[in-house]
């Protein structure tokens, strides 16, 4: 699995937390209706506040135990002991109120079968929930995959230990110093020099990047730091520890591979997960509400010249992921450019009549709605450039030290980029690095508004744009 893949295993811990969510409301809702003879709206507040504020209790509990985080080490029964704690907390609570509102009259029974039924479901979905991330840790898919850059004494160390330990998979060695580098650091090939890591074929399934030179040569560390902070892996400049407590510790750290953590405002993986609900609900209903449009335009391009309707291009997506991006045909089939050797210009001989109209009113991106809810791909973000693109006779990433930036998100079938005007081709370096930068600024300031206005602006915006060539 590459890193998105594992990524979206991360995040399948907001979906953990609102099953909770939704079956405890539904039990609190259950014992509510069991007191009133009417229908729950009609509940008075003092019937229903125990039970809400209890139920709440207990969420809040859970999830400020950590108890979405499925710890490695932590067994099946201690967390199941936590989670009791907190429906015996919540419980407390909610009797406390109860009796403070109620009085002689408190429904005790009534607490009594919430509070059960609550521990019962919460019990079952979280041995589920164990076993689930006990299987994906058995599978491998929690292991994090690191890189090291230097085949130093340093990562002979790591290497060798983390073979005994085995939660740590070392994919690769690079080094600058190919020259006086070993062909493989215990058992582990060197694959080339740090720049290699730009663009190498495994750099969409690596983790994280581990430096293992000496701190001490700081210009080094701060010039490798520099160049491979492009790349949307996280680094760790690797210190050798003295005593082995120490380097067993450091290696814990590496290895360590949680689920999403659920709290925290500015959390990353909260708004991956945010982005994800988004494009996956937007995508879906664009997909239903389109699929006349869709089936209408394919029958056209059939119509208008021999070949197939669909068009797929390989593209580079998330971390430099290779993903195969599907578009309606707008060239004659036999003209077909898969890797945009040559840009589309003005009055490009290759485009069809109805490919002219659809690459206009950028109809023909819509089949990539396809991609988004593979996850392959977003509704907003840099727009994914083909491999091998060139600008001239340059390969287009050659041309911007920071167009790897472009890979840190995932790519979009629109973007800030889009709309500001830099949409089609680029033919000058200048375009370029226009591109890069827009993209850069999209990435830094993302959010779930920020794409919500990007998306209701998009369609005005691309049909009044006269001036940029698709």
């Amino acid at each position: 699995m590459n890193t998105r893949q594992r990524n979206a295993t991360r995040l399948r811990v907001f979906y953990f937390r609102g099953f909770d969510i939704v079956g405890v409301g539904a039990v609190a809702a259950v014992a509510v209706a069991g007191l009133i003879p009417g229908s729950l709206m009609s509940a008075r507040l003092a019937d229903t506040a125990p039970f809400g504020i209890g139920a709440l209790a207990i969420l809040c509990l859970m999830r400020s135990l950590g108890l979405y985080r499925f710890k490695k080490g932590h067994g099946l029964a201690r967390h199941l002991a936590c989670v009791a704690g907190a429906v015996a907390a919540g419980g407390v609570l909610t009797a406390i109120l109860g009796f403070a509102l109620h009085g002689a009259a408190t429904h005790w029974l009534s607490y009594a079968r919430w509070g059960g039924a609550t521990l019962a479901l919460l019990l079952a979905l979280h041995t589920a929930w164990s076993l689930l991330v006990a299987d994906w840790r058995r599978s491998g898919v929690l292991t994090p995959n690191i890189a090291v850059v230097g085949a130093t004494r340093y990562a002979q160390r790591l290497i060798l230990e983390a073979l005994q330990r085995r939660d740590l998979n070392v994919l690769g060695v690079f080094d600058d110093r190919l020259a006086r580098s070993p062909d493989a650091v215990e058992g582990v090939p060197v694959l080339g020099e740090a720049d290699a890591l730009l663009n190498h074929r495994l750099t969409p399934y690596i983790d994280r990047i581990v430096l293992a030179i000496d701190p001490k040569a700081e210009a080094r560390v701060r010039d490798l730091t520099a160049r491979l902070g492009a790349l949307p892996i996280p680094l760790t400049l690797l210190v050798d520890p003295k005593a082995a407590e120490q380097r067993n510790a450091a290696l814990e750290n590496l290895a360590q591979a949680p689920l999403a953590p659920l709290e925290g405002p500015a959390d990353p993986d909260r708004r991956a997960f945010n982005k994800r609900l988004q494009d996956m609900a937007l995508a879906s209903a664009g997909l239903l509400l389109l699929s006349p449009v869709l089936l209408l335009i394919a029958a056209l391009v059939r119509l208008d010249s021999p070949g197939p309707a669909l068009f797929r291009q390989r593209r580079h997506g998330f971390n430099q992921e290779e993903i195969v991006v599907w578009k309606f045909r707008t060239m004659r089939h036999e003209s077909a450019d898969a890797t945009a050797a040559r840009q589309v210009t003005a009055d490009d001989d290759r485009i069809t009549r109805i490919g002219r109209f659809l690459r206009v009113s950028s109809l023909d991106e819509l089949p990539q709605l396809l991609n988004v809810l593979r996850g392959e791909m977003s509704l907003v973000g840099p727009r994914p450039h083909a491999i091998g693109m060139k600008t001239g006779e340059t390969e287009s990433a050659r041309l911007v030290a920071d167009y790897a930036h472009r890979h840190r998100i995932k790519p979009g079938m629109t973007g800030w980029a889009a709309i500001k005007g830099s949409r089609g081709p680029m033919h000058t370096a200048a375009e370029v690095r226009r591109r890069v930068q827009l993209d850069i600024d999209y990435i830094e300031r993302q959010s779930f508004w920020l794409d919500l206005w990007v998306i209701a602006v998009t369609i005005p915006v691309l049909l009044g744009d006269r001036i940029s060539v698709r």
